[in-house]
């Protein structure tokens, strides 16, 4: 198959967790993937208390030695921070070989510290991409006028937009093309900094949870929306005094952050286009109530359901433009899909070929796709069976008698789990599985004979007393 023709730099921005990291040694501090995953925790646990940031770091480096050295390969997950992300492996791979990209040239993953604030990676970026392309334009005449294009998954696009918006990337980017960026944040993450690590995982929780409300990255992923419900209503939690878990000086940091990225660029003639990738039909957690000190998660705002990856609502997986009041960017490619997969998605793979070819990118929607809203647990306590739960919108013709099956792989290359779903009604599907052995699963679920219904959730299980 013949490679289509790029004559810009591509670089490619992992989510929160997704860069590998080693200290001054070149030992590694965050490493863990694939089938060493679930085993890994523990140790990985052990030594968290060692990469806590200090309260006062900022957008600063805290001098630990501590630096990027390539992208998570596998799937990846760490409890209390952020749900399972599957690797980058694939994704580079199938650039390289689509279009006419090479890794190291004008292919360039950027790694990047994930414990630190968004401004400093984003300055971080500025360094990287002013050498790579540089060099990549003076490596042939042709090439002079060469561009840069970001790909970048989850919270990678926050860092991106930083760098276009406020650090003079606008005047040598092409486009930035978003998956799953939680461009006004993720309740997720507001839950983890509240509520810490869930219980079931055992004494690891403490140790994570004192991580996870140190880093400024997290409180830059939670939401910048009114998402706490109370008397009065929704409201912003960096309005809500005293919020537990939460530090409130990274916490209002973070919100400076992203009002700037909304009032970015508005005096420019041109603005540089972005691409917001959104995966839709998933349950996805939107809202929350405050009791005492805890957050209880809720799927609804303002009494609707508007779903998402799993992960990152609609709502949010695209800016808003100055006042909040309208969306700066429509939705280029929506793929049925959880967030931690939508980096592999065939549909999103195809809309990457559109976008990175400079044509319209192509568009699910087909009349005949089945949108599959698949629920199923990310992190499950040790023992437990793995219950799946499938909902198929009403409107689908046969939403009820529909013939679905399901796979839970060990991404160790063990033999996978096959089960057939049984139809509960109303469009409503369910299966379980026995409880996994410790380690990393993909589960995919489809419409039998259907691969393009699929949808892909991740799950990470840890050993027990973990």
């Amino acid at each position: 198959m013949s490679r289509a023709r790029v004559i810009d730099l591509v670089v490619v921005l992992p989510g929160i967790m997704g860069s590998r990291l080693a200290n001054a040694d070149g030992k590694p501090v965050w490493d863990l993937s694939g089938g060493a995953l679930g085993r890994g925790l523990r140790t990985f646990g052990g030594s968290v208390k060692n990469l806590r940031l200090p309260n006062d770091i900022g957008d600063d480096h805290p001098g630990d030695g501590v630096v990027p050295v390539g992208l998570m390969p596998d799937v990846h997950a760490l409890p209390g921070i952020w749900q399972p992300i599957d690797g980058y492996t694939d994704l580079l791979g199938r650039l390289e070989r689509s279009f006419s990209l090479t890794l190291g040239e004008n292919l360039v993953p950027f790694p990047y510290d994930w414990r630190l604030s968004c401004r400093y990676n984003a300055e971080r970026l500025r360094k990287t991409v002013a050498r790579s392309l540089g060099r990549w334009q003076d490596s042939a005449p042709e090439r002079r006028d060469a561009r840069v294009v970001f790909v970048c998954h989850s919270m990678g696009g926050l860092i991106a937009r930083h760098y276009v918006e406020l650090l003079g990337g606008h005047e040598i980017t092409r486009r930035v093309i978003t998956m799953g960026t939680p461009h006004r944040g993720s309740l997720d993450a507001l839950v983890h900094l509240v509520n810490g690590l869930r219980k079931g995982w055992g004494p690891l929780g403490v140790d994570l949870s004192a991580f996870a409300r140190s880093l400024p990255s997290l409180h830059q992923l939670a939401p910048d929306y009114a998402c706490v419900t109370g008397p009065g209503g929704l409201a912003h939690a960096r309005d809500l005094p005293g919020l537990p878990g939460v530090d409130p000086t990274l916490l209002a940091d973070a919100a400076a952050f992203h009002a700037d990225l909304r009032g970015a660029g508005a005096e420019r003639p041109t603005t540089v286009p972005l691409h917001a990738i959104t995966g839709i039909s998933q349950p996805t957690l939107t809202t929350a109530e405050l009791s005492g000190d805890t957050l209880t998660p809720l799927w609804l705002i303002d009494g609707n359901d508007e779903r998402g990856d799993g992960t990152v609502p609609r709502l949010s997986a695209r800016p808003t433009n100055t006042d909040n009041t309208d969306y700066a960017v429509p939705e280029s490619h929506t793929p049925c899909e959880q967030h931690g997969s939508l980096q592999n998605n065939k549909g999103v793979r195809d809309a990457l070929s559109g976008l990175l070819g400079h044509e319209r990118p192509f568009r699910r929607g087909e009349d005949d796709d089945v949108p599959l809203s698949v629920l199923a647990p990310s992190l499950p306590a040790p023992g437990d069976p793995y219950e799946v739960a499938v909902t198929i919108p009403a409107e689908i013709p046969d939403h009820d008698s529909l013939h679905l099956t399901a796979e839970l792989r060990p991404t160790d290359g063990t033999e996978p789990i096959p089960r057939t779903l049984r139809p509960l009604g109303e469009g409503r599907y369910t299966t379980t599985f026995p409880a996994p052995d410790p380690g990393a699963y993909r589960l995919s679920v489809r419409v039998t004979a259907r691969p393009e219904t699929t949808v892909t959730a991740l799950t990470v299980v840890g050993e027990a007393g973990e």
